[in-house]
């Protein structure tokens, strides 16, 4: 479809794709842009982009992320515009040597130009953590720094952002769940929400993050948008341990996809497992097959945040590879954060098959927030006509499954088993 300036566009979901995508339709002379989003509070509380921090980094195996993840780190730079949203502590990532995705990130990381440190032996390694910390790494580790990188502040990007589309004019509305796409002659024509509102467009957005699938089953997205569950673990320092880690890297290991956080103002440090996840198959209306939905705290208060018993162990066990004295101490609360994952990783970026009059901007796959400053750029290219065909198929709601290395560890996300998920004594040291 022809899509201007004067379009009527409207955006499910007001986290890291709706937002951006907002503002850089706003930045390019769209005048009639809407947000709606399914939480009464945003940014909702149970957004994987609503979070205490996200990895900022360009180390990646595929150049046209590590790329746009460079752009988006020197957009992150300016105070002016995120404040003091990004931190750039540089992020290590220990080497196999055998062709992994680390392996194949360094090699992108050197031909963009990064600030990279080779550390060649455990001696070197440990050079990149402060003296007071105890490396728990083997001797043989080997690996590297990417100063050009780090961590950003998730919920207070957000925000900003959210700032920013309402000074260009846009509209925000929250507690406004999309329930139908409604259709006429063939095309849709806007939406439905639970509540009886119902808003027209010419284009309509769907940047619904995990529950885009579970929300329009007659789209046919339950695996091509694959609502995962990834565990997330959280533990309170005292002010002087903080002190002591603080000026720590962000440490990312793509092998045993462990990564885990500097502590943060609060002195809570982050760590989880970079893997495939969990689902939770229900039924859905309108769909033959059950399609993966989020259980988080909105859902299921208190319940939604417990994460399995045996991803809590893991947790514990990697913990105690890389920092010993910190595995021994209780974690302080768990949480099960909800991505949509598209098959290989890539993003879902393009016009739904069976209409032109949607659009799919969503499957962060885990790796979108570090390019929120940016990814709106894409999609509004998109949707303007203007995406370079390359990007294009890469993207396509029914393309071919791209052949690339992937991040994640784990070949199949397991389905989540509510008698094996944690309880508050399971925290305990």
């Amino acid at each position: 479809m022809d899509v201007t300036t004067s379009s009527e566009i409207l955006i499910v979901g007001a986290g890291c794709f709706g937002l951006s995508t907002a503002y850089h339709l706003l930045k390019r002379g769209f005048r009639r842009v809407t947000i709606v989003d399914r939480s009464s509070v945003i940014p909702a509380p149970d957004a994987a982009s609503t979070d205490i921090n996200k990895i900022v980094r360009s180390s990646y195996s595929d150049i046209y992320y590590a790329r746009l993840a460079r752009e988006a780190i020197a957009a992150w730079k300016d105070e002016k515009e995120w404040g003091d949203t990004y931190h750039e502590s540089g992020v290590f990532c220990p080497l196999l040597g055998n062709d992994s995705y680390t392996d194949q990130a360094y090699v992108n990381d050197i031909a963009l130009g990064a600030r990279i440190e080779n550390l060649e032996n455990a001696s070197a390694v440990r050079s990149v953590f402060p003296p007071g910390v105890k490396i728990g790494l083997p001797e043989e580790v080997t690996g590297y720094l990417n100063r050009d990188g780090g961590w950003a502040f998730a919920e207070e990007g957000v925000s900003r952002l959210m700032s920013k589309v309402l000074a260009l004019g846009g509209q925000i509305i929250a507690g406004k769940q999309v329930v139908e796409l409604l259709r006429a002659n063939g095309s849709t024509t806007g939406v439905r929400c639970s509540d009886g509102t119902v808003f027209d467009a010419d284009l309509i957005v769907l940047s619904a993050g995990s529950w885009t699938a579970s929300s329009f089953p007659s789209l046919d997205l339950g695996q091509k948008c694959l609502a995962t569950g990834q565990c997330v673990g959280l533990m309170q320092l005292t002010p002087e341990e903080g002190e002591r880690y603080r000026k720590c890297p962000v440490y990312l290991d793509f092998n045993s996809g462990f990564y885990m956080f500097p502590p943060n103002a609060d002195n809570v440090v982050k760590m989880a497992i970079h893997a495939s996840g969990y689902t939770q198959m229900l039924p859905a209306d309108g769909s033959t097959s059950p399609i993966s939905t989020p259980r988080t705290i909105q859902s299921h208060g208190e319940q939604g945040l417990r994460i399995p018993r045996s991803a809590l162990k893991e947790l514990r066990q990697e913990l105690a590879k890389v920092y010993p004295e910190l595995a021994a101490k209780p974690f302080s609360w768990t949480r099960l954060c909800w991505y949509t994952d598209s098959p290989d990783d890539d993003w879902v970026i393009g016009p739904h098959p069976s209409d032109p009059k949607i659009m799919l901007a969503t499957a962060g796959s885990g790796h979108a927030y570090k390019f929120l400053p940016v990814i709106g750029r894409v999609v509004a290219d998109s949707i303007q006509g203007v995406l370079h065909p390359a990007l294009i198929r890469k993207f396509a709601v029914d393309r071919q499954q791209n052949s690339h290395t992937v991040s994640r560890v784990g070949n199949q996300p397991r389905e989540l088993e509510l008698d094996q998920l944690c309880t508050p004594e399971d925290l305990l040291a």
